[in-house]
């Protein structure tokens, strides 16, 4: 019988440390698929993350004005989430991790993904009205769900407060 403890393997050291992924926008359900995040992060010993991805600007005229507006758009992009940041710590009782990134979505989230192995669920919100869930959620849920390599949670942007709560 050996005096030493035994030596946590990686999955273990992780189980602790679940870090639930919400991509930034400004739509309503992003907005319930955070609280789900946090919620669930305040109820596991987890963290947050926050994504939000500058897409590319068609503009390609003059250089000068696209990158004046890559520079509005990343402005734009940090405002959000130092106030969604502050919503998050209210919530889990820390800051957030963030990432910005520029290009596609879809293409950024997989880069992302597969960079940041401690990330471990994707939360999404789903819209619930006429003109489908968003076009993220029906990608991840299309041909694109094979390669996720994290748990893939949708919450139904319709969701109230106390729904949310009581549901995580």
């Amino acid at each position: 019988m050996s005096d030493q403890a035994p030596v946590p393997n990686d999955k273990q050291e992780r189980s602790g440390d679940r870090i639930f992924l919400v991509v930034v926008d400004e739509t309503e359900e992003m907005g319930v698929a955070l609280r789900f995040a946090c919620r669930r992060a305040r109820n596991t010993g987890g963290r947050v993350a926050l994504l939000y991805v500058i897409e590319p600007a068609d503009f390609q005229h003059w250089q000068a004005v696209g990158d004046l507006m890559r520079e509005e758009a990343r402005s734009e992009g940090e405002q959000l989430l130092q106030k969604l940041a502050a919503q998050v710590n209210e919530l889990v009782g820390n800051i957030p991790v963030l990432f910005v990134r520029e290009g596609k979505v879809t293409d950024e989230l997989f880069k992302l993904l597969d960079e940041e192995p401690s990330i471990s669920i994707l939360v999404l919100g789903a819209n619930t009205g006429t003109r489908g869930p968003g076009p993220l959620v029906t990608a991840l849920t299309g041909k694109m769900v094979g390669k996720l390599n994290v748990p893939l949670t949708i919450v139904p942007g319709n969701l109230d407060d106390e729904a949310v709560d009581s549901i995580s």
